[in-house]
């Protein structure tokens, strides 16, 4: 593959799984990250691969899109093995969403029938029932629903030990580079960044929250990707309170991680690009944290910083080619990009290189948004 080259412009979970995939197929492959890799989502994320719990009411095609790619993740997790010594291990919590009053209740059980029509395992069960899988739930719980099916990762070792492999593979990775323009030519385009000039056949953008602001980028080209706000809270676990399930409220989720800390999030805040943490997100993430696990008073507080997400118009990812040849994306992952990660990669390499578009992808094709984008 070496008559194909590729710049891939972001160089977060979505966009060193890209690189890696297309360096290991023997393509000629730089990544542009315009802060270090990682940095931003993929490093604020808590790495659910929940998307049994994540799915809401007339998602099925995002719910069949993550069961996909968590089935992948094995294999994935198994190809990056192969490359280095390192690899982060799935896993396999489940999750509890727990009820505090009625009309939460209500709410849970609503998600619960939809779940079921759908035809994957959940379980509805009594506050008590659920404090008998997590006895850590508060008694304040009066009940819950059991999805065993649910895992977690550590997205923050995952993105690092792509930033690796892709090196290995015979990747050029431009950290703390900005693109300054993009022009296409004929199976020639070129990304100047305020350090270089790069040349490829090809270009992939997946550059999260920044995808819609690239300069250069035609308008018949861009996508409606805008930056929605998470902050998060990470405390410090104790031996007395050791979260060994994944929590979720209809206002909040609680994540236990293997080194012993407790990822407490997020908000969702359309305030631009602004990442600024706030008393208030600190106040509103504590206190429905504590509503659900009422031991986590005592626990320190690690980290507590905010971060974007890339959401779309319909909350969908967008993968796929685009009207101008050897343009693709991968973007708008909006709270799914660590799970989505194995089949973006896949499926996205197929395209390129084979031309292969699986009917998983297609609901996510990124020029669904063409005519809107131009109005803009």
């Amino acid at each position: 593959m070496k008559d194909r080259s590729f710049i891939v412009i972001g160089g977060g979970l979505i966009g060193m799984a890209m690189g890696w995939k297309l360096a290991r197929r023997g393509c000629e492959v730089t990544v542009i990250e315009r802060e270090k890799v990682g940095g931003s989502a993929s490093w604020a994320a808590a790495g659910m691969l929940a998307p049994y719990a994540e799915v809401s009411f007339e998602e099925e095609a995002l719910l069949e899109l993550g069961q996909a790619s968590l089935n992948l993740y094995p294999q994935f997790l198994e190809e990056l093995g192969e490359d280095v010594d390192s690899v982060p291990e799935i896993f396999y919590s489940g999750s509890l969403i727990a009820g505090m009053d009625r009309d939460d209740t209500e709410r849970i059980r609503r998600l619960f029938e939809f779940k079921e029509k759908l035809d994957f395992e959940a379980e509805m069960l009594t506050g008590s029932q659920a404090r008998e899988i997590e006895p850590l739930l508060s008694p304040r719980a009066v009940s819950a629903m059991w999805l065993p099916q649910d895992k977690h990762i550590d997205n923050r070792a995952l993105v690092l030990a792509l930033k690796d492999a892709f090196l290995k593979n015979g990747g050029n990775l431009l950290e703390s580079s900005e693109v300054t323009s993009i022009k296409f030519g004929e199976n020639d385009h070129r990304v100047k960044t305020d350090k270089d000039t790069c040349r490829a056949t090809d270009i992939v953008l997946a550059a999260g929250a920044w995808s819609n602001s690239i300069p250069g980028l035609p308008d018949e080209l861009r996508i409606p990707v805008r930056p929605v706000k998470g902050q998060i809270i990470t405390l410090k676990m104790t031996e007395e309170v050791e979260l060994q399930h994944m929590i979720r409220t209809p206002r909040v989720y609680l994540c236990p991680k293997e080194d012993g800390t407790l990822r407490i999030g997020a908000t969702s805040e359309e305030k631009g690009f602004n990442t600024d943490p706030t008393a208030g997100g600190m106040k509103d993430l504590l206190e429905n944290a504590w509503e659900a696990l009422p031991s986590i008073y005592d626990l320190p507080v690690t980290e507590f910083f905010g971060s974007l997400r890339p959401a779309s118009p319909d909350h969908y990812p967008m993968i796929g080619k685009t009207k101008q040849p050897g343009f693709y994306y991968a973007a708008g992952f909006y709270r799914h990009g660590i799970l989505l990660a194995p089949i973006t990669a896949y499926h996205l390499t197929d395209i390129i290189l084979d031309d292969e578009i699986s009917g998983l992808i297609k609901p996510f094709e990124p020029m669904r948004f063409s005519d809107l984008a131009q109005a803009e």
